[in-house]
């Protein structure tokens, strides 16, 4: 008796993590990720600029 007990305890926790588990994947597959756009940067892109020029110089 206490044996059969025991054992619908256990089967009910396995079951209620598993469902606990089965919705935290389900809402992370439901969250919308964005992605920020890139700050513009003004020195950097000066510096590729200058990087381009040199490439075209040497060739």
């Amino acid at each position: 008796m206490t044996f059969t007990i025991i054992m619908i305890v256990c089967v009910a926790i396995v079951l209620g993590i598993a469902a606990m588990f089965g919705t935290a994947v389900s809402k992370g597959y439901d969250y919308e990720h964005t992605i920020d756009p890139l700050p513009e940067e003004p020195h950097h892109n000066h510096h590729k600029d200058e990087e381009d020029k040199k490439a075209d110089a040497n060739q």
